[in-house]
């Protein structure tokens, strides 16, 4: 079973930036795929922001939701089996808990693992 810790969370003022990171074993094996989602009470999870392996690029391909483009940036640092989300001009609706999730198609660390999340509460 793959653990996958989130941290770096936290409360915030409007416009305030978080560095939030996601910590599991294995990473440079695995070469794992890197998945950010959030949710607010009632509300369906949401994609925020992932870097999938991809054949053609070196480092992955991002990908970011609409409303934080150019707000957030998505990174990991493999030696250090961590990946991070950068999160800059924090808004309101930014608010929920955030969710690291890991994935990989490699013998031995097949599937989805998901972290137990960490809040972000941006105020005003």
């Amino acid at each position: 079973q793959v653990q996958v810790v989130e941290s770096g969370g936290g409360s915030v003022q409007a416009g305030g930036s978080l560095t939030l990171s996601c910590t599991t074993s294995r990473w440079p094996y695995c070469n794992y795929d890197l998945h950010w989602y959030r949710q607010t009470p009632g509300k369906e999870r949401e994609f925020v922001s992932s870097i999938t392996i991809d054949a053609t690029t070196v480092d992955g391909t991002r990908n970011y939701a609409d409303s934080v483009k150019g707000r957030f940036t998505i990174s990991k640092d493999v030696p250090k089996n961590t990946g991070y989300l950068q999160m800059n001009n924090l808004k309101l609706e930014d608010t929920a808990m955030y969710y690291c999730k890991v994935s990989s198609p490699r013998v031995g660390c097949i599937g989805d693992f998901w972290g137990q999340g960490t809040q972000v509460t941006v105020s005003s």
